[in-house]
């Protein structure tokens, strides 16, 4: 299979992102910076020669995408594969609050995320394997192309490791976050995957490509 390029957005940023709490399962709309940014995505994406555009059907992805698909012309395609990790007792809220709680379970978690996921929380390792199948089914849907995916800032990460070969327990500390506004690139295809770029600020995509 024809290596295809993988450029991955985190969505716009949203109320509770700004204010650091977790955001899962939670569906969270993009507050004013969110829009703006999802408009400065729009209007890179009518110059990226992009070949298709996937997203995660949660409502702060959704919004972020639609704008974009429309200016490079093309369909927006959904998939659940994409959506946040649940958080579970973490849902709305920022991880100092949960120490007072949760004080062991934050520890272990902080030791390893993967093996120790927050109280009532989605397995991190099933999670990663349905985000890594969801980019490879995109990759190959559309070889040799550039694709554009817009996700979220945990899943995008385990995806991440799992395609690089990182281990998923040190997704924390070896990609401490996938930033609102920029792009991650990697490379995709039948001999594995590449990291090209990570939290590349948008520009001029001619420029960015080479082309």
């Amino acid at each position: 299979m024809t290596s295809t390029t993988l450029l991955l957005s985190r969505h716009g940023r949203t109320e509770w992102s700004a204010d650091g709490r977790y955001a899962g399962a939670s569906e969270i709309d993009l507050d004013d910076v969110g829009r703006e940014q999802a408009g400065r995505l729009a209007r890179w994406a009518a110059g990226a020669q992009l070949d298709a555009i996937r997203c995660s059907p949660m409502v702060r992805a959704v919004a972020t995408a639609t704008g974009t698909a429309h200016a490079a012309g093309l369909e927006l395609v959904r998939d659940a594969r994409l959506r946040e990790l649940d958080f579970g007792a973490a849902e709305g809220r920022r991880l100092d609050e949960l120490r007072t709680e949760h004080p062991q379970s934050v520890r272990a978690f902080e030791r390893d995320p993967v093996a120790h996921p927050l109280p009532g929380g989605e397995d991190p390792a099933a999670a990663a394997h349905r985000a890594a199948a969801a980019l490879r089914d995109a990759a190959a849907a559309a070889p040799g192309g550039r694709v554009l995916v817009v996700a979220h800032n945990t899943i995008l990460r385990l995806a991440l490791c799992e395609l690089l070969g990182i281990e998923l327990g040190a997704y924390r500390r070896a990609l401490p976050r996938i930033d609102h506004d920029a792009l991650a690139e990697i490379s995709l295809g039948a001999r594995g995957a590449g990291l090209r770029r990570l939290n590349a600020p948008l520009r001029d995509p001619t420029r960015a490509s080479g082309r």
